[in-house]
């Protein structure tokens, strides 16, 4: 089953002419295209779905819907490290 995953959005830039940012798991941070949802600001909540956020939601939704995903184990996907693409370490990687 395919979840979309609430995280806080710390940070909004352009990469390759798309809006992008990074949103923040918990204690893991990656980035995600913030395209769907443009009007996104730092410090929003998004849900993120296979590294696309796909809409917004308040802080309790984010909240609940997280620590349910906790309680399902179903967040394994965030131990995954990020692929970094080559020549690209330490630019916009994970940290």
């Amino acid at each position: 089953m395919c979840l979309a995953i609430p995280g806080r959005v710390t940070e909004t830039f352009a990469k390759g002419g798309m809006l992008m940012g990074r949103v923040q798991f918990g204690g893991v941070t990656r980035e995600a295209c913030l395209e769907y949802v443009p009007e996104t600001q730092t410090g929003d909540y998004v849900l993120v779905h296979v590294g696309f956020a796909i809409s917004r939601v308040n802080e309790e939704e984010a909240r609940r819907t997280y620590q349910a995903l906790l309680e399902l184990d179903q967040l394994t996907e965030l131990d995954v490290p990020e692929v970094v693409e080559p020549g690209t370490f330490g630019q916009g990687g994970s940290e």
